[in-house]
């Protein structure tokens, strides 16, 4: 795990990767105090960061449609946030 590792710069794929490893490491409770509760803070700061980009990636996302008339447009998706 590379803690000191910018994570603006990380894919989705890459923190979504290393917050897995994080949330392993943190169930075989192998690690001591200190050790789990930095890896627990870079666990939530992945977690913002995935969520932030899933959120960028719905607001891009259009829906395609077609009127009775067969014209095609495209409007937001509408995903619901829960």
């Amino acid at each position: 795990m590379t803690k000191t590792a910018n994570a603006d710069n990380l894919s989705f794929e890459e923190a979504l990767s290393e917050l897995e490893k994080i949330v392993r490491q943190l169930e075989s409770g192998g690690a001591d105090l200190k050790s789990s509760i930095d890896s627990y803070e870079r666990g939530m700061m992945l977690k913002k960061l995935c969520e932030s980009k899933l959120k960028e990636a719905q607001a891009k996302i259009e829906k395609i449609t077609i009127s009775a008339d067969g014209k095609v447009t495209t409007e937001n998706f509408g995903v619901s946030e829960s």
